[in-house]
This record gives C-alpha cells, structure tokens and sequence, in this order.
C-alpha cells in the first residue's frame, strides 16, 4: 500500500500546485472559487491531524482565504502526507475522531486516505467548472494527465 499511497499523494500534490498555479496566473479572486479551494486544503490538514492524533489545525472548513494562505496550507499538506506516508509501514488501523460537528466516528485510516484524495478531485473539479463558467480556462488535473506527464508523454 505504501507505493500506491505515495503515488497518490504526489499526484494529489500536484494536482493541487496546478490549480494554484491557474488560479495565481489568471488573477482569480472569486469568493466560492477560493473558499471550494480553501475547504479541500483544510480537509487535507484536518485528515491528517486526526490520524496522526496531533493538534487540530484550527481553520475553518468553509473559511476565506487569501492566495498566499491557500498555497502555504498546500504546501503543509503536501509535505506532512508524504512524510507521514514515507514513516508508515502500515495503514491498516482503525481511526476514532469526531466530525466538524463533533460527532463521533470510526474509519480505517486506508479508507480516510483515499476518501481524502477522492475529496480533492471532487472539489478540483468543481473549480474547473466555476472557471469555465466564468469565461477562465481551467487546468486538466486528471489523474492519467499526471502519469503521462510522469512518463514524458506530456510536458508539465
């Protein structure tokens, strides 16, 4: 598991760098753009926090955030997921936390790892169709885009 979850998460690293990227180089100031981009890089820092029981990172789920506070939270996540990630030799373990609203839960923590990428890619996507709508161009951030690139098929 631990290749497929590296794999994963350098995808899902850059994945995130090139939806910053066209939001940065299309000057994009669009509150619900920002605030759908924000929540998947709380997601990320939340997720992680609860399994590797450390302190809850404190921001809002659905908070306004500004450029450079999207693209240091990017950053954090991406770096603390493939740490933790490289240091784990097995990520089969059940996980007890509460929600945002404070109920509680088990999850195996396998499971929270591909939910967490799935969850980005969900909200990726929606960017790119608010993007299109507002008359931008949105970046492809297909997972087999991302391979190909990997296997030189397609500059970056």
């Amino acid at each position: 598991m631990k290749k497929y979850f590296l794999k994963l998460y350098q995808y899902n690293a850059w994945a995130n760098n090139k939806v910053l990227k066209c939001l940065q180089e299309q000057n994009i100031t669009d509150e619900k753009i920002l605030s759908l981009f924000g929540h998947v890089m709380v997601a990320q820092l939340t997720w992680l926090s609860r399994i590797e029981a450390t302190a809850n990172p404190g921001l809002k789920l659905w908070g306004d955030y500004t450029m450079d506070q999207l693209q240091s939270m990017s950053d954090e996540g991406s770096a603390k997921w493939l740490s933790y990630i490289e240091r784990t030799e097995s990520f089969d373990r059940i996980l007890t936390y509460k929600n945002f609203q404070n109920l509680p839960y088990e999850s195996n923590v396998e499971t929270i790892m591909i939910h967490t990428v799935n969850h980005a890619s969900y909200h990726r996507a929606q960017i790119a169709l608010l993007l299109r709508q507002k008359g931008f161009e949105p970046v492809n951030t297909d997972f087999i885009t991302y391979d190909r690139v990997l296997l030189g098929q397609l500059k970056d």
